[in-house]
């Protein structure tokens, strides 16, 4: 029986605990206490797969490693979107001050209410910034929403071209159907279902090799390039390279792995993760269970172990990416990589 929830289903199918295999561990004083499945694929720069894990053939929903997609469809409608503006469009960002100015920069320049904005109000991850709305009597915003920027660019695009702000989320709103196009175009795939994501936006379900082969295409794209829209992925690949503070926030992995080793990178809700490198090799992932802990270790370590980057480098980050497992106030274990 179809499920009430679902948008468009295409004959697609999620895969299994069975299509999956271990990624990581999770260890306690020696023991490993639990076990992160799930699949990953590791691409050259002209698409060739260097390693498979798991299922790479089944969809999945991207959930905001699709950004970049959606932004390059809003730069590629005449939108001009650059550095720290065309970031913020791909961000799934944390909620700071900074980044809510650049949302409200974005808007107010195109004359654009901060009413248009379709995505769910919620309060800032980021908790500085949440206390200092409650010191103020202030309560949740859709700006704060972590996918304010992604709807506020959204907008911009039907400001400028002409289309409705109202019903800018749905399938059938020109921006959408011009989203799907340059899903389609990056990726070399025609997603086989699409859903509603959290903020209100469609999400369409792609292979991770497919999403991994989009994602090398966007990164190794040149602002010099002699067509149009490989230009606009040029500029979303240095402005995600340059500002990686947009992208996620003070602290948080995306943000860390931009600004230390100079990625192009993305996580998504219930495990999603992609990341390619400067000789374009890229890592596309799913963690079955939904769970990001064990995600940016396990992808670093894929593009490590393609001699993308070095152990070293990806050595150094780990007291930063929230890995340590804690008991009585002290470090006590760590999860870990483990695939074979």
């Amino acid at each position: 029986m179809p499920s009430p929830y679902t948008a468009t289903v295409n004959g697609a199918h999620t895969f299994s605990v069975a299509d999956s295999v271990e990624l990581a561990v999770v260890e306690r004083s020696g023991f490993i206490e639990s076990r992160h499945a799930g699949s990953a694929v590791v691409l050259t720069s002209e698409g060739a797969v260097l390693r498979a894990l798991g299922d790479v053939t089944t969809p999945i929903f991207p959930r905001s490693s699709m950004k970049p997609f959606q932004a390059i469809a809003v730069m590629a409608s005449g939108v001009t979107l650059r550095g720290e503006d065309a970031a913020i469009a791909t961000a799934s960002h944390t909620g700071t001050q900074r980044h809510a100015d650049l949302v409200r920069g974005l808007l107010a320049r195109a004359g654009i209410p901060e009413s248009a904005l379709a995505c769910p109000a919620a309060w800032p991850d980021d908790s500085a910034t949440r206390d200092a709305l409650v010191r103020l009597g202030a309560g949740k915003a859709p700006i704060y929403m972590n996918c304010s920027g992604k709807h506020s660019a959204m907008l911009v695009a039907c400001k400028q071209n002409g289309w409705a702000l109202t019903g800018y989320l749905d399938p059938e709103h020109p921006l959408q159907k011009r989203i799907l196009d340059v899903v389609e175009r990056f990726t070399g795939e025609r997603p086989s279902a699409s859903g509603i994501d959290g903020c209100g936006a469609p999400v369409h379900a792609l292979s991770l090799t497919a999403l991994a082969r989009g994602i090398a295409r966007i990164a190794t794209s040149k602002s010099n390039s002699p067509f149009a829209i490989y230009r606009e992925a040029g500029f979303l690949a240095e402005a995600v390279r340059q500002n990686g503070w947009v992208i996620a926030g003070p602290g948080m992995s995306d943000t860390i792995v931009i600004e230390r080793l100079g990625l192009f990178i993305k996580t998504g809700a219930e495990g999603i993760m992609v990341a390619s490198a400067a000789n374009g090799t890229t890592v596309a992932l799913k963690i079955l269970d939904g769970n990001l802990r064990a995600a940016t270790i396990v992808g670093l370590r894929l593009l490590a172990d393609a001699g993308a980057i070095a152990h070293t480098d990806v050595e150094a980050l780990l007291p930063d990416l929230g890995l340590a497992v804690y008991g009585g106030g002290r470090q006590v274990g760590q999860i870990h990589a483990s695939y074979v």
